[in-house]
């Protein structure tokens, strides 16, 4: 494991987008939050770090590589103008806002770190959770005032460099973040030489008739109140001893298992599946994790997120700027998931969750605020381990294409959602190798992980 290392920091600077331009309007200076974005209010921000192999010295990296990505940065945040602003909560409004000001800019850190980069990248080895949070930029949060995100790059001299975002989850999604984040590398790969996907922020395109955004306002309202407008994310430690694992499903492995699990479908009569990557990949990882964790004698519950975008009626913008998610859940009894036909109960569960989705993807919405909070309560009393129902949460996407992030050095050596190891969500991404596959990342503690990477290589030993 790699020992403990603080990172010196070099510079802050604070960049601002670059001034209008008559040919390309500019995002827009104030932006309401929508039922969407309130669902998430005080929830921790969502940190990912993306590290990018190349040997350079520490006076190529501050002459050459620092000043094009402050520059393309600038560039990029004219589109992108509510990310330089501050998210509040005024005391007339009944729901908070994104505003930005002329001088407003984002944070951006640049510091330089002894660590070892290869080990901090690596999918082979496990490693302490808390190796990576010096390279996590902090966000400014206070009761009144938010930023909305900050950006760190970090230098590992002759071996690579690194850059970590921390971003709001009232304010951006896991889709919009990354799609900031891939227009940032693209223009600074191309130095604004190529057409850029705007993001749309008309928000006039989410409709609410169930009043969401009243219904989840007024449970953050009460959280702690009475009316508490306070803009604070809540504070969740990280349990000691937790250390942080990447496994990839391989096109082929995906492949059989679909494969394995139709079979028996078709051997025993069971219900048809939904046999996508996604399905697919979320059953196999449940059942490991359930044996990984001696889940057994209770029921088990498993998580995800759905992106509204495309199943709302009508259909809004795929480039939609802003939070566009909401949650689904499926629950088994555990003892299910531990026979050899373990994948398809789990597949069978969440095949029904996907399926209810065509009822309508915001049929219980009304729900998930109070839902949300009243499991955080839990938690801060120390309630959760008395739970009847144990399981997983799904964070992520192979969609978003992590891996396509090329700021001109190359595509990342790795990507990781760092902020799983406090929320214990499991992260999804598309396969570093580019094979199709996809790659998971959780963080567990040392004995947990290790049977789960047994059960996990095992199982697909066994297809």
């Amino acid at each position: 494991m790699t020992p403990p290392c603080m990172v010196k920091v070099m510079e802050i600077f604070r960049v601002a987008p670059t001034p209008d331009l008559s040919d390309s309007p500019a995002g827009p200076k104030s932006l309401p939050l929508t039922f969407f974005d309130i669902l998430w209010l005080r929830l921790p921000p969502v940190q990912r770090l993306y590290f990018y192999g190349i040997s350079t010295s520490k006076t190529s990296f501050f002459n050459s590589i620092i000043p094009k990505l402050k520059h393309s940065l600038s560039l990029t945040l004219h589109h992108y103008l509510p990310l330089a602003g501050t998210l509040t909560w005024p005391q007339n409004s009944p729901k908070p806002s994104i505003d930005y000001s002329d001088g407003d800019g984002v944070l951006l850190t640049i510091a330089e770190s002894d660590m070892d980069f290869y080990h901090l990248s690596s999918n082979d080895d496990f490693r302490q959770a808390t190796d990576c949070h010096p390279l996590v930029p902090h966000l400014k949060v206070s009761h009144e005032r938010a930023e909305v995100i900050s950006l760190q790059v970090t230098l590992f001299p002759n071996s690579g460099f690194c850059i970590g975002i921390t971003a709001h989850h009232a304010v951006l999604d896991g889709k919009t973040s990354t799609s900031f984040m891939k227009s940032w590398a693209q223009i600074c790969r191309s130095l604004g030489g190529e057409e850029q996907l705007r993001p749309f922020y008309d928000r006039t395109v989410v409709k609410d008739p169930a009043g969401l955004e009243t219904i989840y306002a007024n449970e953050w309202l009460k959280e702690n109140g009475p009316n508490n407008r306070s803009l604070m994310t809540w504070n969740i430690n990280l349990s000691p001893g937790l250390v942080r694992g990447t496994f990839d499903l391989s096109r082929e492995n995906i492949d059989k298992l679909k494969k394995s699990a139709m079979n028996k479908t078709i051997n025993q009569g069971l219900i048809p599946l939904h046999m996508s990557t996604f399905s697919v990949t979320c059953s196999y990882t449940w059942v490991c994790v359930v044996k990984a964790l001696g889940i057994r004698e209770e029921k088990t519950h498993l998580g995800f997120n759905v992106d509204c975008r495309s199943r709302l009626k009508p259909a809004i913008p795929a480039t939609y700027f802003g939070n566009c998610i909401s949650g689904r859940g499926v629950v088994v009894e555990a003892e299910n998931l531990w026979g050899e036909d373990g994948i398809n109960f789990a597949l069978e569960a969440l095949s029904k969750g996907i399926n209810s989705l065509d009822d309508g993807v915001l049929n219980g919405a009304e729900n998930l605020a109070s839902i949300i909070i009243g499991a955080n309560a839990k938690r801060k009393v120390g309630d959760v381990s008395n739970s009847k129902v144990k399981g997983v949460s799904f964070a992520g996407s192979p969609r978003f294409e992590v891996y396509c992030t090329d700021f001109g050095w190359g595509k990342p050596r790795k990507v990781e959602m760092t902020s799983i190891d406090r929320t214990g969500a499991i992260c999804l991404s598309d396969s570093r190798n580019g094979n199709g596959g996809v790659e998971i990342g959780l963080v567990l503690s040392v004995p947990e992980m290790e049977c789960f990477a047994s059960e996990f290589v095992k199982g697909l030993e066994n297809l």
